[in-house]
């Protein structure tokens, strides 16, 4: 973008370190590296970032508007875009882009039918300072995102929990978590597609399959996906 007028003279204005135009560039702290020959790597201050800057690139390439790229991989603070064709233009597009944080919740939205008995629900509970039914109503409201999939097949970190709710890892690991159960640690909810070990807080249970080698794709959940959770008696059917 160029400006007219004075301190103008059709000139762009720089953001600091050449992070493109003033009020055009990325957030901050973003960092864009080249990966090899084909691919890029964007290093991003926080998960907000991450998911804004994933919903932004996959709504340019579905616009046709994005330089052929055959994977885009979210992590927790990093995107990676690997098979980029023309990598330099690729990243004057990423030095340049400022992604719309609304525009990241525009994924389909699962509900996750949830028996909320699990084994560590009254100690969460009470390191939140609250009945074990307010914790199951704190954690039932708000509106998830997969933020990035990883761990297991089918297993999604989701975010949407607000920061005074963030709990540790158990300091003893299980060395087998069911299938289906919900659970929290630090910033992330996240559901154990198959039984595994596991250090997250146990808080509740869902019979809904997160990976099905029948059906196509195989994971319910993927980066973009809205997720609410809804709590049920009995059965998590």
């Amino acid at each position: 973008m160029t400006t007219g007028g004075p301190a103008g003279d059709g000139a762009a204005r720089r953001g600091p370190a050449g992070e493109g135009p003033a009020g055009e560039g990325p957030a901050a702290g973003t960092v864009v590296r080249t990966v090899g020959e084909h691919a890029l790597l964007v290093e991003l201050p926080d998960p907000a970032g991450v998911t804004a800057l994933y919903g932004w690139l996959r709504a340019r390439q579905s616009a046709g508007e994005l330089p052929t790229v055959e994977e885009i991989v979210p992590a927790a603070r990093t995107v990676l875009l690997d098979g980029v064709t023309d990598a330099p233009a690729l990243a004057r597009l990423l030095r340049t882009a400022r992604p719309d944080p609304a525009a990241a919740t525009a994924g389909p939205l699962v509900e996750v039918p949830t028996v909320y008995d699990g084994a560590d629900l009254a100690e969460v509970a009470g390191l939140w300072g609250v009945p074990p039914e307010e914790a199951v109503r704190i954690h039932s409201a708000p509106e998830y995102v997969v933020a990035f999939c990883g761990f297991a097949p089918g297993f999604g970190y989701l975010t949407g929990l607000p920061a005074r709710y963030e709990v540790p890892r158990r300091a003893t690991p299980r060395s087998a978590v069911p299938a289906g159960s919900v659970a929290l640690a630090g910033p992330y909810t996240g559901v154990y597609p198959r039984s595994s070990p596991g250090g997250w807080q146990l808080l509740g249970r869902t019979a809904l399959p997160l990976w099905d080698t029948t059906r196509t794709p195989a994971a319910l959940l993927a980066p973009g996906t809205r997720i609410r959770f809804t709590p049920v008696r009995g059965a998590a059917s």
